[in-house]
């Protein structure tokens, strides 16, 4: 039973201490310019066809740019317009319409998503980008989802990989990858104003602007901002856990010539998190440059460098300030008609500072982390439009666990235009965080018989050895449907070894298998409704793989074996929408959290550039906990735009 104790506190415990206008100053000529290209760009996203959405671009398999129907992966591309046709409000609630992720509440300001399974608020095997911005913390190796946030007006696409990606995009890429793309500046031209309210979602607005320095020069600022209320006990009483935040930022696209573009963009962010007994308090910034260079000959530079400083503030737990600066460098090379290219390597310094508690500690409190790497990826076509391999492997180096190397091997047969078969081969590892070493609870020095638990000094990285088979296939313009088993071998997970009396330590006697199948489909049914979803079964196995002792952490994962979603969306009449997200998820085990069916529904009406919509969330019953023991209310919120 101290086991469980312990577990409680490692799951509950350290993530709630861890808890872890620009009014338009435009000149009538631009205003006239931007208008026509906003006016344009919606009806572009409302006239795409399904043939057109087929052929959405990704990069995040290969690095390279493809379609995704031709992408020998489990791949999932969110589109802008289905987060706006969604009543989506945040960076979660949009990564829901992805059917190959797992992603629950678990109150108003955290989340748990993950892919494949492992998923819980200390999520640590998904690897999360914001336009090529890493944006998880090396003090768990997750992602603090209450910090991270877009403009979702801008979103271009949203990338979603299911499946190990450590050969091209390293650590933590182990179960998943995803990379938010916003839209360049020189698309988000004019005004954009929005604002509403509601019964969960208070209150919110954003003002973006956008516009031409020259020819070739564009930018855009923008402010949002959002009240959301609390949710609730399972005894009905309030969490006391309503919280606010407010951001803002630019992006600046300049064409230098026709083959080279420069992108500078930034953002800053401030919130308040209500606790019972305080308040969390957080902030940000982040500036990202990124240079490209195309050649004639098919070849590519990309130089990419970015700065991100996070800080929290979790009263009587502990303060993180942290300093991330990133270099990384990707050059693609055609090698003769067949065969192409990709080498790059990167630089990561991760400054994390630490005023530690008796609650809790992280030891030594400030650390400089470094990660270095370098990557290759021969992609060969050995019969033409046919068949292709794809070979690849990332070196890496991190201060814990040394050199990792993550190689991938890829084969994918094209039977048919409109077809394609693919197979793969991948070891993947999660590198250890803060938390697998250096976290202490209590602080020590500790007294005699006082329970404890501590980091593993030798914490080794988890290891994945990935085997995935994968069949998408287009029978006809309107219908796409993709089938992708995985089975995934996991070792060295991190256990919680029983060292002495109540005293426990983090380290790797655990292993495990997860196998299971991702189906998605699209369909455009008419030309005014589309629909799209998913299923997913899972089945997971660990077992403790060391001496006695040895507990199972129900904290590495609380997946469910069903998961089902979809996705309509219905152009009505005069203006009018209906749209419908809807998602089955099963029973939680351990947490026990019972399964639960969700649904939202927006109506919108649009008239000349202004739209009107109302949102109904969770809609099916009154309040339904999705993962831990908060209950997540039915809610409805109204909302204006006006787009000029």
């Amino acid at each position: 039973m101290k086991g469980a104790s312990w577990r409680i506190r490692l799951g509950q415990g350290i993530l709630i201490r861890l808890g872890l206008w620009l009014l338009p100053i435009h000149g009538s000529a631009q205003t006239s310019g931007v208008t026509n290209q906003v006016g344009e760009a919606i009806r572009r996203l409302k006239d795409m066809s399904l043939a057109e959405l087929l052929d959405e671009r990704v990069t995040i398999v290969s690095k390279t740019t493809e379609l995704s129907s031709q992408a020998p992966a489990a791949v999932f591309v969110v589109t802008g317009e289905d987060i706006r046709r969604s009543g989506a409000t945040s960076l979660p609630e949009a990564l829901r319409l992805s059917p190959n992720l797992s992603v629950a509440q678990v109150n108003s300001s955290e989340w748990a998503v993950s892919a494949r399974g492992f998923n819980n608020t200390l999520a640590n095997k998904l690897l999360v980008m914001i336009d090529g911005r890493t944006i998880y913390t090396p003090l768990y190796a997750g992602v603090f989802w209450d910090a991270q946030h877009v403009l979702l007006e801008d979103v271009d696409r949203i990338e979603v990989v299911s499946g190990a990606g450590g050969a091209l995009w390293g650590a933590n890429a182990v179960n998943g990858v995803i990379n938010v793309i916003t839209r360049s500046a020189k698309d988000t031209q004019g005004t954009y104003i929005t604002g509403g309210g509601g019964s969960f979602l208070q209150d919110f607005g954003a003002i973006r602007y956008g516009a031409a320095a020259s020819s070739n020069l564009f930018y855009r600022v923008y402010v949002q901002r959002f009240d959301r209320n609390e949710t609730s006990l399972a005894n009905g009483r309030s969490a006391q856990n309503g919280w606010d935040l407010t951001q803002g930022g630019f992006r600046t696209d300049w064409d230098l010539s026709e083959l080279s573009a420069f992108t500078f963009q930034g953002d800053f962010y401030g919130g308040t998190q209500s606790r019972p007994t305080s308040s969390i308090g957080i902030d940000g910034q982040n500036l990202l440059g990124r240079w490209t260079r195309r050649y004639a000959n098919g070849a590519e530079l990309k130089v990419q460098t970015y700065f991100d400083r996070t800080w929290r503030e979790i009263p009587n737990a502990f303060v993180e300030d942290l300093k991330t600066y990133d270099i990384d460098l990707q050059h693609q090379l055609p090698l003769g008609e067949r065969q192409t290219l990709v080498v790059g390597g990167g630089y990561r310094l991760m400054q994390d500072r630490i005023t530690n508690t008796r609650v809790a500690a992280f030891l030594p409190p400030n650390r400089d982390l470094q990660l270095a790497s370098a990557f290759f990826q021969d992609e060969i076509e050995l019969v033409p439009e046919r068949l292709k391999t794809t070979l690849g492997a990332r070196i890496e180096h991190n201060d814990y666990s040394g050199i990792e190397v993550q190689p991938s091997v890829r084969l994918a047969y094209m039977p048919a235009e409109r077809q394609i078969v693919w197979a793969a081969v991948s070891r993947a590892v999660r590198a250890p965080s803060r938390i697998d070493t250096d976290y202490y609870t209590p602080a020590p020095p500790v007294p005699v018989g006082v329970p404890r638990l501590s980091g593993g000094p030798g914490f080794e990285a988890e290891d994945l050895l990935a085997y995935e088979l994968g069949y998408r296939v287009q029978p006809t313009d309107r219908l796409q449907f993709s089938i992708s088993p995985y089975y995934n071998f996991y070792k060295d997970l991190r256990s919680l070894d029983l060292i002495g009396p109540g005293s426990y330590v983090l380290a790797n006697h655990y292993r495990g298998e997860i196998w299971g199948v991702e189906l998605t489909s699209k369909y455009q049914l008419s030309d005014n409704w589309r629909i799209q979803g998913g299923y997913n079964y899972l089945h997971k196995n660990l077992w403790p793989d060391g001496p006695g002792g040895v507990n199972a952490s129900v904290r590495e994962g609380n997946d469910p074996q069903h998961q089902f979603s979809f996705q309509s969306i219905l152009n009505l009449w005069n203006g009018f929408q209906l749209d419908a997200t809807g998602r089955f998820v099963d029973t939680l085990d351990n947490p026990r959290v019972d399964s639960y069916f969700s649904i939202d529904v927006r109506l919108a009406w649009q008239y000349k550039r202004m739209e009107f919509s109302v949102v109904g969330q969770n809609l099916y019953d009154s309040k339904h906990p999705e993962f831990g023991t908060q209950e997540i209310p039915r809610s409805v919120y109204g909302k204006i735009t006006w787009r000029f």
